[in-house]
């Protein structure tokens, strides 16, 4: 280790999946004389598990790392090492991506590509403390949140009953012989849910469930 690596004070730990990306991520912040990359992740789980042994002040997160997903892995490390900050870097800047980063805890959701100097000056600014999202950021997530109760009332009966066997991991196929109707059927009303909440995945549908009705989906077991 040189003389200038001892003078680093913000240790910062790369979780990604692309080994060329972390190379390219890692030069850019070790030309700052105060950062130093203590150590590289490729998945969600080592992500966890070098943040538990490194204590990094800072985890810059992939959004789209394998694994765990990156919001339980937000989450997690901000339940268990609130010392460490996380700062997501993410390829799409959809509303249902950043809230549920921010809603998880991430202190800046950050897209690929920023100028090497913001991406150093947002390390900075996290391993003080500091939450790095705009006003526009956040006015965008208050009002994702906001149409939650509006998209959960323009779902049908049916589609709400469905709705609460895909959050519980059920495929449509047993979708499909739990209400008895054709697996066609389940399809089709899985399409109208993904586009009445504006999702894209049974993946994000589970989030957004999660992520907005914690305690359970509103009306009980049988919506009306």
């Amino acid at each position: 280790m040189d003389g200038r690596a001892t003078r680093r004070a913000i240790d910062v730990l790369l979780a990604d999946d692309h080994p060329t990306i972390r190379a390219g991520i890692r030069a850019i912040l070790e030309e700052a004389p105060d950062l130093r990359v203590v150590g590289e992740a490729g998945d969600g789980a080592e992500a966890r598990r070098l943040t538990a042994a490194l204590r990094p002040r800072v985890l810059l997160l992939d959004r789209c790392l394998p694994g765990p997903t990156p919001e339980e892995t937000v989450a997690r490390v901000r339940a268990h090492h609130p010392e460490t900050a996380v700062l997501v870097l993410a390829a799409q800047d959809a509303d249902a991506y950043l809230a549920a980063m921010v809603m998880a805890g991430a202190a800046g959701y950050l897209l690929e590509g920023l100028a090497p100097e913001r991406l150093v000056a947002a390390v900075r600014r996290a391993a003080r403390g500091e939450v790095i999202l705009t006003r526009q950021q956040l006015a965008r997530v208050r009002r994702w949140r906001e149409a939650a109760g509006d998209r959960w009332e323009s779902l049908t009966p049916r589609e709400r009953e469905v709705l609460r066997l895909v959050v519980e991991g059920w495929s449509n196929a047993a979708i499909a012989g739990a209400l008895c109707v054709r697996p066609k059927t389940v399809e089709y009303h899985v399409t109208n849910v993904l586009g009445k909440l504006s999702l894209a995945s049974r993946v994000e549908v589970v989030l957004w469930a999660r992520d907005e009705w914690p305690d359970g989906l509103p009306d009980g077991r049988n919506p009306g």
